[in-house]
This record gives structure tokens, C-alpha cells and sequence, in this order.
């Protein structure tokens, strides 16, 4: 019997690797060429670094301290302008209302003395009292005691009554005006008494009478003419 021979003993080649990672290795830290003047140089890649915000919400701008200043004081500037204005408008108004007043006083003053230099008489100053009464009317009144003889027979007229005459008025209040033609309507009510040469004091006669007074342009007031003179609406 042959006996079969012995197989050859194969040693085992131990396989080696030069050192370093293994080529296509993906750990983490492994090196990365990096090119430095035309220059590859190898190095393990440096980490990336996440920055970290804080919780909450974001901070807050600082304010523009300039641009709010400049605002305030704009916005004082707006206020004290308004203010002063509606002091102006205030007192021009004022004066508006002042002005107006007085005229509608010199319409009832001038009537109310219209009035009074009509029916107003002594026997020492007859003439002085007509003449002041003619002198102090204007248009239809005046135009009305210019004819004729009026003047010389009204003077006539109060030296017969050998009298005197007093006027006191009760009340005068101005009914309207007329803007266009600057002439007011004026209600008079006087109470006339006449006293004769002895004093004898006659019963005293009350009259309503509506005098119109006309504005001329430079402001001068004149009686222009009498309605209804014993009276009524």
C-alpha cells in the first residue's frame, strides 16, 4: 500500500499596508489636501463651527436720539404755531364783534339825537335848534326841508307857540341794516312836553317814530329819513 505523500505545509503571507487611513476611509478627521501657493499640503480637516444665538427675541435697535429730538421739537413748534393762530383768530374776531357793536351803537345814538334836536326848543334858541336839527339829515329828510320855505316856517311855526320844548327818549333799539346802502332802520319812542311861557306844562305826547340813518363813506352818520312819524309798525 503506498501511502500517499505529505502536502507540501503554504506559509500565509501576512498582508501589510503602509500606515495612515486606509484609501476611501470616511472617518471623521481625515486628512484634506489643502493647496498653499501652488503648494499641496495634507491636514486633517478643521471642524465646522455653528454659531449659537440666544434664545428669545432679538434685541431691540437703540433709539435714534437726534431724529427724536428733531421730531419733538418739530412737533412743539406745530403746536405753538396752532395755539398762536387761534389766539390771532380769537382776538381779530373779537375786535370784529367790538367794532360791529360800537357802529350799531352810532346808528341808535345818531337817531336818538336826530330826534331829540327835532322836537327840542327854547324861544332864545330857535334858530340854533333847526338849523342844528337840518344840519344833521341827509337824502329824502334833507331834500324834503329844502324846499320851498320849509326851515323859515318850522322856525316860524315854534316861535308862535311862545313855548319851550323838552324831548326825553324812553327807548331806541336798531331794527336793521342794510350793508348795501349803509343805512340802519331805528326804532325811537320819545315822550315830548311842551311848557309854555308862563310854565304851564302841557300834557307831555308820547311818539314812535322809525328814523333811517345813513353811513356815508368816511363814517359820518345823518339822519336820511323819518317814517311814521306819529307812530305804528
Amino acid at each position: 500500500m503506498v501511502e500517499d505523500a505529505p502536502h507540501p505545509t503554504r506559509s500565509r503571507r501576512r498582508a501589510s499596508r503602509a500606515a495612515g487611513p486606509a484609501a476611501g476611509s470616511a472617518d471623521r478627521g481625515a486628512a484634506a489636501p489643502v493647496a498653499v501657493g501652488g503648494v499641496t499640503i495634507e491636514g486633517p480637516t478643521p471642524p465646522q463651527v455653528r454659531s449659537v444665538l440666544p434664545a428669545g427675541p432679538p434685541p431691540r435697535r437703540a433709539p435714534n436720539r437726534a431724529r427724536v429730538a428733531l421730531v419733538a421739537v418739530l412737533t412743539l413748534v406745530v403746536l405753538v404755531a396752532g395755539l398762536a393762530g387761534g389766539v390771532a383768530w380769537m382776538l381779530f374776531d373779537q375786535r370784529e364783534a367790538q367794532a360791529e357793536q360800537a357802529r350799531s351803537q352810532r346808528f341808535v345814538d345818531t337817531a336818538s339825537q336826530l330826534v331829540t334836536n327835532m322836537f327840542s326848543y327854547t324861544q332864545d334858541n330857535i334858530d340854533d335848534s333847526v338849523n342844528r336839527f337840518v344840519d344833521s339829515t341827509s337824502g329824502p329828510l334833507r331834500d324834503m326841508l329844502s324846499q320851498g320855505n320849509n326851515v323859515e316856517n318850522l322856525k316860524a311855526m315854534f316861535r308862535d307857540t311862545n313855548a319851550s320844548s323838552e324831548t326825553v327818549i324812553n327807548g331806541a333799539a336798531l331794527e336793521k341794516v342794510d350793508d348795501i346802502a349803509n343805512n340802519a332802520a331805528v326804532l325811537v319812542s320819545v315822550r315830548v312836553t311842551v311848557t309854555d311861557m308862563e310854565g304851564n306844562n302841557r300834557p307831555s305826547q308820547p311818539y314812535r317814530l322809525r328814523v333811517i340813518v345813513h353811513e356815508d363813506d368816511n363814517g359820518h352818520m345823518t339822519g336820511y329819513d323819518l317814517k311814521y312819524p306819529d307812530g305804528g309798525n
